[in-house]
């Protein structure tokens, strides 16, 4: 099992990936753990045995109106609760509710941010389920270089000096997008690899000889994309003579990253050889095999006569 992992965001940016208005920010920066979204109908309600105060706190039309028929003293206590049980990261309401004096100046007590959604409660909650499982998801850095190409993820792999970079280049100018380069962010989503750039080399490419530059500057931002599902691994070395390489087809490697098994292709780099095409080809063959078809199945069956 992977460790829970903990992120800190800031109130403006969670505010602008969600479309979120600010009521009151509280802290300036939350605190999250949990996947988890509680609606605490149950917890107004007294029955506090199961609550977790990791969890970002929705309030929907239900929550509302049964908190109105109470007096605002008794708001105000049933509310306050929530507050002593832990350091809840926000408060959010849906439906671009006007937020109850009482719940804004127990919040305020706690120093618990509060937004506002327009959204429907539960069009929230799938926003937010989606949001705290990229950002709490399990990762890892890699060394290597992740492209789309022909919508396939790739991620290049293979030592330093191999040409991972000048490929890509090359896979770029063919039409193709750049994820990363040099350093891959994978998470592991619903037992699917995801590949980013960390924020401070986001688009930007070393290239030995020339130095640094910035893909989305130079090629446009068709050349780049933010985020890709990793679907091929393909690993470059330098041709070692002697060394058997797979020329049927049928004898794919895989790689693993956090729990996760892809299938791994080995390309020898020789002078000449043209690997930008190969890969190319690669990620042809893999969609082909997703779909059911298989060449070299295709040959073997016509050998032996099936």
């Amino acid at each position: 099992m992977s460790e829970q992992v903990t992120a800190s965001v800031m109130l403006d940016k969670f505010a602008s990936d969600l479309n979120l208005e600010v009521v009151y920010d509280g802290r300036g920066v939350m605190t999250l753990s949990s996947m988890s979204v509680e609606r605490p109908g149950l917890l107004l309600a007294g029955f506090l045995d199961y609550f977790d105060a990791r969890r970002i706190i929705v309030i929907g039309l239900s929550e509302y109106e049964y908190l109105r028929t109470f007096s605002e003293e008794e708001q105000f206590s049933r509310i306050s609760k929530l507050f002593d049980h832990g350091e809840i990261p926000c408060v959010i309401l849906s439906r671009s509710m006007q937020i109850l004096p009482q719940l804004l100046e127990a919040a305020k007590r706690a120093a618990c941010p509060v937004f506002s959604s327009p959204k429907m409660t539960t069009d929230l909650m799938s926003d937010l389920y989606i949001y705290l499982n990229r950002h709490l998801a399990p990762s890892t850095p890699v060394h290597g270089v992740l492209m789309e190409v022909f919508g396939v993820g790739i991620l290049l792999t293979g030592n330093s000096g191999v040409g991972k970079s000048e490929t890509a280049m090359e896979l770029i100018k063919r039409g193709h997008r750049l994820i990363a380069d040099d350093n891959v962010i994978l998470k592991e989503i619903a037992n699917e690899l995801y590949g980013t750039a960390p924020d401070i080399i986001r688009y930007f490419m070393e290239l030995r000889g020339i130095g640094i530059i910035n893909v989305k500057s130079m090629y446009g931002s068709g050349s780049v994309l933010d985020e890709k599902e990793v679907q091929l691994v393909i690993e470059l070395e330098h041709w070692q003579h002697g060394k058997t390489y797979d020329r049927i087809g049928d004898d794919g490697g895989t790689a693993e990253y956090l729990g996760v098994k892809l299938p791994k292709l080995t390309i020898p780099v020789s002078p000449g050889r043209n690997l930008a095409i190969i890969i190319e080809v690669a990620a042809r063959n893999y969609r082909l095999k997703s779909m059911g078809y298989d060449a070299s199945e295709e040959l073997i069956n016509r050998s032996i006569g099936r």
